[in-house]
């Protein structure tokens, strides 16, 4: 079909968005214009609370139920989506459009089998027996990067990483044959081969299919190398859009210009300070040795080594950066020193003790002195209490100061991660992802702390919060001395502040040493097809990653 002749697949003018709060609308989208042609990759990006997620959640009818939408022209196929019933929804919403969501323990039932899931797509809108469908779960599975397909189609989301979770929600996405996928944040969770691995995938569906990719991004990188056309969006409102080379290759925007300039590794210059080198005589607050982690597999005799022989130290005032795959053990790494998790063999010491057999109230103590910050932002909030509240509760926990000093200290925390003092009335469901991991952020820094597991504590960040919380934790290690085990599959974060860095395989330390030398001249192959697969090609400084 020639181009003059064919139609936008979707076609979106003056969209306006508003949340009735309060019996008065807010707005949060005002008069965004947006076109998608068959076989075409178009990036929205900007800064969490940009609005980003709205248009996507409105062009699929998710919003909730306070959403007020107002568009000139909102079609698919040159069908009228203002007008469809909830019925006509249902046979368009996965079969015709999917959504890849930005959260998969949200969106993953806990105590369903992974395939089962992923099949109940296919059976939903009839395209298959139930033995087909499963069949067919197990091959989707597996062309999302999932290994041994067969057999992981049989666990819970709870036996998979996060990684693994969020390439399962893919799977599901494209199990109904869209013509059209909106993927909000679909590769925030992945490391970078395994990103490289879906966007190829979705690249390839765009080949073969002709699949129309909307994507929502925080990461420029991706957007540069993988999208036909971008659409820049600040406050709601569309700022710049056009082909992706030009306009992030040369923004006429400032507020394009800035989100380049925060982005780790696509610059010429570096986004955080890094903090100095820890003296010589710096103690060693954490130290792990030959740690070992096995899991049983469910309904069988048999295990699975997920941390095999792992040995690193962590001193005073020093950021040791753990990357690798998902499922390479990084995050077991963090558990098992934090006692999430039993070690299996070896020993962890914490500022010269050793606490491999650590119980009760002497590990409760540990904790207001290790803390951790979840991967994700959404499970780790309560939903029930106020942001106040939540970033209170440590202090009230270990009796920290009186109630007007907790009350000042929450002050001074949302302050530290560029959240506005009112938020602490707020609840979590009235934040973006970005907002909640801040919160998160917060809380893990109210007590202290002389170390933190900071586990992709940046993924779900756009790249100039990020920065401002990089640049956060780097001053705070600066002032207090703090340690920080950092767990990341961005390369590009990792080296802006990371004083050394190890790298994970199959539950294997292959490469540690010096950030700046193991990025700039790896010595393992696994390592190099790391820096190889980091997103922003077209963009990045080659010198960077020589």
């Amino acid at each position: 079909m020639s181009e003059d002749t064919a139609l936008p697949l979707l076609e979106v003018t003056d969209l306006h968005v508003n949340y009735l709060v309060r019996g008065q609308e807010v707005p949060a989208v005002r008069g965004v214009d947006l076109t998608l042609n068959a076989g075409e990759i178009v990036a929205i990006v900007g800064e969490s609370g940009s609005g980003k997620s709205t248009v996507a959640k409105a062009i699929l009818h998710l919003l909730a139920e306070n959403g007020r939408v107002r568009a000139e022209r909102m079609s698919y196929a040159g069908q009228d989506l203002r007008t469809l019933s909830r019925r006509e929804w249902r046979k368009i919403r996965g079969a015709e459009i999917a959504l890849v969501p930005q959260d998969p323990t949200l969106s993953l039932d806990p105590l369903m089998a992974v395939g089962t899931q992923v099949a109940e797509t296919i059976r939903i809108h009839k395209q298959g027996t139930k033995q087909e469908a499963q069949a067919r779960a197990i091959e989707l599975l597996a062309n999302a990067g999932i290994p041994d397909a067969e057999h992981r189609a049989k666990q819970l989301p709870s036996e998979f990483s996060g990684g693994m979770r969020q390439r399962a929600l893919i799977a599901s996405a494209l199990a109904g044959g869209p013509k059209l996928l909106v993927a909000d944040e679909p590769t925030s969770a992945l490391d970078v081969t395994v990103q490289r691995q879906i966007l190829d995938r979705l690249e390839q569906l765009r080949d073969e299919l002709g699949i129309a990719v909307l994507l929502i991004t925080h990461d420029l990188g991706v957007a540069a190398d993988r999208a036909d056309r971008v659409v820049v969006m600040q406050h709601g409102e569309v700022v710049e859009s056009g082909v992706a080379a030009t306009v992030l290759a040369n923004p006429e925007h400032d507020y394009t210009r800035r989100l380049l300039a925060a982005a780790p590794g696509l610059g010429n210059t570096a986004v955080t300070q890094r903090t100095p080198e820890p003296q010589a005589e710096a103690k060693t607050v954490l130290r792990l040795t030959d740690l070992r982690k096995e899991f049983s597999i469910r309904g069988s005799t048999e295990s699975v080594v997920a941390v095999d022989g792992v040995s690193l130290t962590i001193r005073q005032g020093e950021t040791f950066g753990l990357v690798g795959e998902s499922g390479s053990g990084k995050s077991t790494t963090a558990r098992v020193a934090l006692h999430l998790e039993r070690a299996t063999a070896g020993t962890i010491e914490f500022a010269g003790e050793d606490v491999t057999e650590i119980r009760g109230e002497a590990l409760r103590q540990l904790r207001r002195r290790f803390q951790l910050v979840h991967q994700s932002p959404y499970a780790s909030l309560d939903p029930r209490m106020r942001i106040g509240e939540i970033i209170r509760e440590p202090l009230r926990s270990f009796k920290i100061g009186s109630r007007s000093e907790q009350l000042a200290r929450v002050t001074e925390l949302l302050d530290a991660v560029a959240l506005p003092k009112h938020y602490a009335d707020r609840r979590p469901d009235e934040l973006s992802g970005g907002q909640r991991q801040r919160v998160a952020i917060a809380r893990a820094l109210a007590t202290g702390p002389e170390c933190i597991v900071l586990d992709e504590a940046v993924s779900a960040l756009d790249v100039s919060v990020q920065a401002q919380v990089l640049e956060l934790l780097a001053r705070l290690q600066r002032e207090t001395g703090v340690a920080y085990l950092f767990i990341s599959h961005d390369l590009g974060v990792v080296r802006e502040i990371s004083h050394r860095v190890g790298v994970l395989r199959r539950g294997e330390l292959v490469e540690t040493g010096p950030t700046d030398s193991v990025l700039a001249r790896p010595e393992h192959p696994y390592t190099q097809a790391l820096i190889e697969a980091i997103p922003g090609g077209r963009l990045r400084p080659q010198e960077n990653y020589s």
